[in-house]
């Protein structure tokens, strides 16, 4: 008998321990992005991005000083890993122009060489650790208080970028400024300069494109069908411009195991830290340009740690940091791409072409890589334009912090830019917390409580109850001071309740001042002021800073599951409070 019981409970814990597996692994499964069902699109997309990957990448390590076939590297392991764990669904991760340059300064600042694929393993892992790190603290959460006019200016300001940035493939002239606007007054004041022949190419690139896709049945292949076309004709008419070969020689191999220096990773950790916030930066634009096809909600800390994982891998096969990148991405978009599988077809899509092909695609030429990412730049740009018409129109200050925020994307380092942007919308946050605030007068009836102006001074004989709305921000004491009712000489019969359910936890310490004014203020006229609706946290810091003991902890009731119970308990007790005092 016992040894039936003995085995009956041990196959009950088993039982258990089975659940908890099974739960643990549920839970597991559902922290991870879903993978969906890749889509023949999602192939053809792949495929395009790989091909776009090959000389955008290679110019974006060479402006950045580095050999042209790590931008190759950067766009195969990191890219497979990016688009397998992040959360904006189509974000394509690999080097973008923005991460390069701030690589390369970040190396020279420590007297580092860019060409040892020592230091640029160690950079590029340190720049993953930093980004996962992140991402795992929830820090990309702060992106979510960016104001949308703010995040708006600044994919305006990227996609200028992208554009500005191939006016050399375009134009076959180099500005030589490194302002973003000034490059396009350059390269007009030197149109004499042009090669004319480059400038046809591109024109000839976007009419192509242009004409498929307005085809409906092949629409979504109008990036890769012009990209194929015009090369074709230009290898054939053997037109004498800049090809992809002209950058370096694409060998056909495997990228090689780099192993990171680690004796330089102090002098990197912080540089690595300025790279992070460039890719956040360019993530969250990301996020705000190219919504999710399967409707979920994007996370910005999913993104940044995918891309830390991404650079991590990536580190040790020869990749320089990588970030999200907006005109691959938009790449990606354009050539049909519906799922996170585009994404990692892309990147072993450019193993294979590498591998089998690689010196083959020397012959794409430069300027039909610049005319469609002329396309992709007013792409995105066309997709933001009705943002920007709603908020010139309904929201001049919001406007005003817009186009702010597009000068500083245009004119100063990315990640100086994104700071920019954040004060900017920390202040409009601040400023419209500080609008909102406000006190309304709340009213009893027989169906629950209305609301009221409030009246300029505080009535006797009667109980008034006052309700705060706001965040309690300093900069809303003036505002909330001006709405208070003045307390009358004599108000020996009159009661103040202040409901303040939605105040806090830590309001601020102007905040704190002005419960403690007012409270003395009431009962030095003979009154009394209670307190409706307080949270456990915020009776806390009350008790603290000694406010209990100024109000009394018979006025501090605490907030219930019922949003106006504490109100409703409050107001009985204030009836018979004022039904015992003695009439005047």
């Amino acid at each position: 008998m016992s040894e039936r019981r003995s085995f009956a409970t041990g196959e009950q814990h088993g039982l258990e321990v089975s659940r908890v597996r099974i739960v643990a692994g549920a839970d597991i499964r559902a922290r991870l992005p879903k993978m969906g069902r890749p889509r023949p699109s999602d192939l053809i997309s792949g495929l395009v991005t790989a091909l776009f990957s090959i000389p955008e990448g290679m110019a974006y390590a060479s402006i950045g000083g580095f050999n042209p076939v790590s931008g190759l590297y950067s766009g195969m392991v990191s890219t497979f890993v990016g688009s397998m764990f992040a959360r904006t669904v189509l974000m394509v991760t690999t080097l973008t122009s923005a991460i390069a340059l701030s690589a390369k300064s970040v190396l020279s600042e420590a007297g580092l060489d860019p060409t040892d694929v020592g230091n640029i393993a160690m950079l590029t892992v340190a720049v993953g650790v930093v980004m996962l790190a992140l991402g795992l603290l929830k820090v990309g959460a702060i992106m979510d208080f960016v104001s949308s006019a703010v995040m708006t200016g600044f994919t305006l300001g990227i996609a200028v970028q992208i554009v500005s940035g191939v006016l050399k493939d375009v134009t076959g002239y180099d500005p030589q400024s490194h302002n973003t606007l000034v490059k396009f007054v350059d390269a007009a004041a030197h149109v004499s300069q042009w090669s004319w022949a480059a400038v046809l190419v591109a024109v000839a690139t976007v009419a192509v494109w242009a004409v498929f896709r307005f085809v409906k049945a092949v629409a979504s292949y109008a990036t890769l069908i012009s990209l194929v076309v015009v090369t074709a004709v230009c290898a054939i008419v053997d037109v004498d411009i800049e090809n992809v070969g002209d950058i370096a020689e694409i060998p056909n191999s495997l990228p090689p195991v780099t192993v990171p220096d680690v004796s330089k990773l102090p002098d990197l950790l912080l540089g690595s830290f300025a790279i992070a916030l460039v890719a956040l930066a360019q993530a969250a634009g990301i996020s705000a340009a190219v919504p999710n096809p399967d409707k979920s909600r994007p996370s910005a800390s999913g993104d940044f740690a995918a891309q830390g994982a991404a650079n991590i891998v990536g580190g040790f096969f020869g990749s320089l940091a990588t970030g999200g990148s907006l005109s691959r991405t938009g790449v990606a978009v354009s050539a049909g791409a519906k799922t996170r599988w585009a994404g990692i077809f892309a990147g072993v899509w450019l193993l294979l072409l590498v591998v089998v092909a690689g010196s083959a695609a020397q012959i794409i030429p430069m300027a039909v890589i610049g005319g469609l990412l002329f396309v992709i730049g007013f792409e995105l740009i066309a997709g933001r334009w009705d943002d920007v018409v709603l908020v010139v129109r309904t929201a001049p200050l919001s406007a005003v912090a817009m186009i702010a925020t597009f000068v500083a994307t245009t004119q100063i380092p990315l990640q100086d830019a994104i700071l920019v942007g954040a004060g900017i919308s920390l202040v409009l946050y601040c400023v419209q917390a500080a609008r909102s605030a406000e006190l309304v007068e709340l009213r009893p009836t027989d169906s629950g409580w209305e609301t009221a102006p409030l009246p300029p001074v505080l009535p006797s004989e009667r109980i008034t109850v006052v309700h705060y709305s706001g965040v309690s921000l300093f900069a809303e004491v003036p505002r909330v001071s001006g709405q208070w009712p003045r307390a009358a000489e004599d108000n020996r019969r009159s009661v103040l309740i202040l409901s303040v359910r939605t105040l806090p936890g830590v309001p601020s310490a102007t905040v704190q001042k002005l419960l403690r004014t007012r409270a003395e203020e009431v009962r030095a006229n003979g009154g009394r002021f209670i307190l409706v609706g307080v949270r456990d946290d915020l009776l806390n810091r009350l008790r603290r800073a000694g406010l209990v003991d100024t109000i009394g902890a018979d006025n501090i009731f605490p907030a219930t599951e019922v949003v106006f119970g504490a109100l409703d308990d409050a107001y009985e007790t204030a009836t018979r409070w004022l039904a015992e005092q003695p009439k005047s």
